[in-house]
């Protein structure tokens, strides 16, 4: 009888430890994958180079400040917590004219009290040849004084899916009258 009552306890405890287990890992919210699951393919690296306009002026501007901060007189030099929302043409070459490969989309706000440090949050979305309509993120600081500048590209989607690099941005021209400028940025890209 005992044991009749043992192999019965031992039998219901496995019961309920196998359901248990089937529980828990019904219950798990990740999971690891293959990439060739994904078609993700050898990793390459590539290189763009692109003119940014940031046009601040006139009619068609397409960087519009949408937030300008309280000022006082350590914030005023630098515009600190000042917010603009782009959309400004990616060129081929520096003149505005030049053929659009793409479009910067998002927003820069002054983040430094004591120099012209932008906080960069942008994605460039191409409309040129087989990478129209992916994209790659840019989120990282802009020293807009310093000669180069480095942001990190910490994403991406379409043909730059699990993206990851850098962005080298050089002031090619700056209109002091009227605040536009013309950058140019150098993107290198590991992607699949």
């Amino acid at each position: 009888m005992a044991k009749s009552v043992f192999k019965k306890t031992v039998l219901i405890f496995t019961v309920f430890l196998i359901s248990f287990l089937v529980n828990v890992e019904s219950q798990k919210f990740s999971r690891n994958l293959s990439q060739r699951s994904l078609g993700l393919r050898k990793e390459k690296l590539s290189h763009f180079r692109f003119y940014f306009h940031d046009i601040v002026s006139g009619p068609n501007a397409t960087a519009i400040r949408i937030v300008e901060a309280t000022r006082t007189n350590r914030t005023a030099a630098t515009g600190f917590g000042d917010i603009t929302m782009i959309d400004n043409p990616l060129t081929i070459g520096p003149e505005r004219t030049s053929r659009l490969v793409g479009r910067a989309q998002g927003m820069y706000t002054s983040a430094s009290l004591n120099e012209m440090g932008l906080l960069m949050v942008m994605n460039y979305v191409f409309v040129e040849g087989k990478y129209n309509g992916s994209t790659l993120s840019i989120m990282g600081r802009n020293p807009v004084m310093s000669t180069v500048r480095e942001m990190p590209v910490v994403g991406g989607s379409g043909l730059f899916r699990f993206s990851r690099g850098y962005a080298q941005a050089r002031t090619h021209t700056f209109n002091m009258s009227n605040g536009d400028a013309v950058v140019e940025f150098n993107v290198y890209v590991l992607h699949y």
